[in-house]
């Protein structure tokens, strides 16, 4: 066997970024960002107005003074003007403000009547123009590789963007193996299992960017998992679930061992997930994951995800941990890495991490109810509650 952290090393050997494809704006969200892109004009375009209120000169702004309104600037609709001394423009937000104006005299802090405004007694000495180029100028650019969430699309959306470079969506292929397999909904024999933990990678992997393929279940005999895994054509890397171990129907562990794959590794130091392998199928990637569905999904997170990042163009590396506090205590961890289903909320201002009493691999209750992993490493000495640990959030 072999540490998470070799294993990981070996994975994302596998992996690097995927083509570059362009997409109109309005499919750019949830990718990656693959090559930098520059603001073509300047935001604002022009100096515009803050506030409801009036443009007026500074210096004119003095208690009961009065000014004549000669005008109005909205958003779409300058005052095509400029003005003078004792001169006002009614101005809403997000108008162009008169070049010689320097203030914007809000509205609360004057009255008018007819076409004369009059200074109040108490006014705000706040300019409120937000000056042209303010947000942004020509040629300020995002940085690649970016992942391109809701604040990055509205900012290329601002910069006159339509057509973003991104990485090509890696697709895959998920192949669930075992004769007692059913897929959700059908009629369940006395042997039969649902298969589960291929749909949950599904929702993973697409969470994180890429498309999946749920192909069938792949039986076990060589031919059949032969038959799927040829299936699987085009995709980037396959991920099969199950027949990753030593029984004698583990085929996709036989081949592991065997002259049929380029195997990475086989085993890993890990709890769970110790039946893991990783290698090339007729050249393709294929990640073999445990068939055991808290063991799979562990796995997904800790080397799937990271695979997919890199294939996105984004950092080759392990997931963010998070240093927080333990919530209570725990005994002395085993021999391999233990990933441990938990449950982290803020207790008294401190983000606290209590691990759930169940952790079998088999548990997928335990699993739904946890929204981290709590990372022991090999060997680590008991705990006691306020200790600190490290997490990655699920």
């Amino acid at each position: 066997m072999i540490t998470v952290e070799e294993a990981l090393t070996k994975v994302l050997d596998l992996f690097s970024p995927l083509d570059v494809e362009i997409v109109p704006i309005a499919e750019a969200g949830g990718r990656v960002l693959a090559q930098d892109v520059a603001a073509t004009h300047n935001q604002p375009p022009f100096a515009s107005s803050a506030m409801d209120g009036y443009a007026v000169m500074a210096d004119d702004i003095q208690k009961g003074a009065t000014l004549n309104v000669i005008g109005e600037s909205a958003a779409g609709s300058r005052f095509d003007g400029d003005i003078k001394s004792g001169e006002a423009v009614r101005i809403f937000t997000g108008a162009p403000v008169p070049p010689s104006a320097d203030k914007i005299l809000i509205q609360e802090d004057c009255t008018r009547d007819g076409d004369t405004i009059t200074v109040s007694d108490s006014t705000d000495t706040a300019a409120y123009i937000r000056p042209a180029g303010g947000d942004f100028v020509i040629g300020d650019a995002l940085s690649a590789p970016l992942y391109l969430g809701p604040n990055e699309i509205s900012l290329l959306a601002a910069m006159n963007i339509h057509d973003i470079p991104v990485h090509r969506k890696p697709i895959i292929a998920l192949v669930a193996t075992g004769d007692e397999l059913v897929y959700p909904g059908s009629p369940l024999g006395p042997d039969n299992i649902v298969s589960s933990n291929n749909f949950g990678l599904k929702a993973m992997v697409e969470s994180t960017g890429a498309e999946a393929r749920i192909l069938p279940i792949a039986r076990d005999n060589e031919a059949a998992l032969r038959t799927v895994l040829d299936l699987c054509e085009g995709a980037d890397v396959i991920v099969t679930l199950g027949g990753a171990s030593v029984g004698d129907h583990d085929l996709i562990g036989k081949m592991a061992q065997g002259s049929d794959m380029d195997t990475s590794f086989y085993k890993v130091a890990m709890r769970p997930g110790k039946p893991l392998m990783a290698g090339q199928y007729n050249g393709t990637p294929l990640i073999g994951l445990p068939g055991n569905p808290v063991s799979s999904i562990v796995c997904g997170h800790v080397f799937l995800r990271p695979a997919i990042n890199a294939m996105l163009g984004l950092e080759a590396k392990a997931l963010a941990r998070e240093t927080v506090t333990l919530g209570q205590d725990i005994g002395k961890n085993g021999p391999r890495t233990h990933y441990m289903r938990a449950n982290l909320e803020l207790v008294n201002g401190v983000q606290t991490c209590t691990p759930f009493d169940r952790q079998d691999s088999s548990l997928l209750s335990v699993l739904a109810k946890a929204n981290c992993l709590m990372i022991r490493p090999p060997n680590e000495p008991k705990k006691k509650e306020g200790d600190i640990v490290d997490i990655i959030r699920l």
